[in-house]
């Protein structure tokens, strides 16, 4: 059965000065290039979720990896995209809908830093650049721990107000911390996602459950090397 990486990032910048915790969520513009380039020197082709359907579902035969980001901050259309779009890879930003504009203020306490979230002129210039658009939410938070009306909410409204938001269908979603359960699954289900991925670790098998994509994180701690053995062994479906 074909293994697929689902890559995990969530900023593409140099980790700020001052940052007390989740330095891990940081990878360099730098790194970020490099691995992108590993990329293609192994023969992947980098694809977004919507675009990497065909191969996910056993539909269609090739080496591809998924390219992920979480959150929706800036610094993916600044540093990320024109990576991206030199190496003519598509990748999916996951966004969380009430925080356009914002910052990340579900972690901020534990970081100290304020990281500014795409605005919606910002999350339609990525669509606009043949990326993909996922929700991630209303407001970023554990879905397991909302009552059932909460719990649509933040999956309804989110997808909902990104549709709004890119004029574009939004069939994607990952769960806040990789947070779910069967309810939640059901809930994401209901409210018209095609697919969702998890924090958990391993790569994808074509044919999986669709509801529950697990995938590679990388952070700073990664070298190249590091990255490569993540590709293409069983070192990330050991740890799932």
């Amino acid at each position: 059965m074909t293994a697929i990486p689902i890559l995990m990032y969530h900023h593409v910048a140099p980790v700020p000065s001052g940052l007390r915790a989740l330095r891990g969520l940081y990878v360099s513009p730098g790194a970020f290039s490099r691995q992108m380039r590993l990329l293609g020197w192994l023969g992947f082709r980098g694809l977004s979720m919507s675009d990497a359907m065909p191969y996910l579902r056993g539909e269609a035969r090739g080496k591809v990896a998924v390219i992920t980001f979480d959150d929706g901050y800036v610094d993916n259309l600044e540093h990320a995209l024109p990576v991206l779009q030199r190496h003519g890879f598509s990748a999916s930003c996951y966004a969380v809908s009430g925080a356009l504009g914002d910052y990340n203020r579900w972690d901020e306490a534990r970081t100290g830093v304020r990281a500014p979230i795409m605005t919606a002129m910002q999350l339609r210039a990525w669509r606009a650049a043949g990326m993909d658009v996922g929700a991630h939410t209303h407001s970023h938070v554990r879905l397991t721990q909302c009552d059932d009306a909460a719990l649509q909410r933040e999956v309804n409204d989110c997808r909902k107000a990104l549709q709004d938001c890119t004029g574009s269908p939004v069939t994607q979603f990952c769960y806040p911390y990789g947070d779910h359960d069967d309810r939640v699954v059901a809930s994401v289900r209901e409210a018209g996602f095609s697919d969702a991925t998890t924090t958990l670790r391993g790569r994808a098998r074509a044919g999986g459950d669709p509801l529950r994509w697990p995938r590679v994180p990388i952070s700073n701690r990664h070298l190249l090397a590091q990255v490569a053995v993540r590709l293409v062994s069983r070192y990330e479906d050991r740890h799932a």
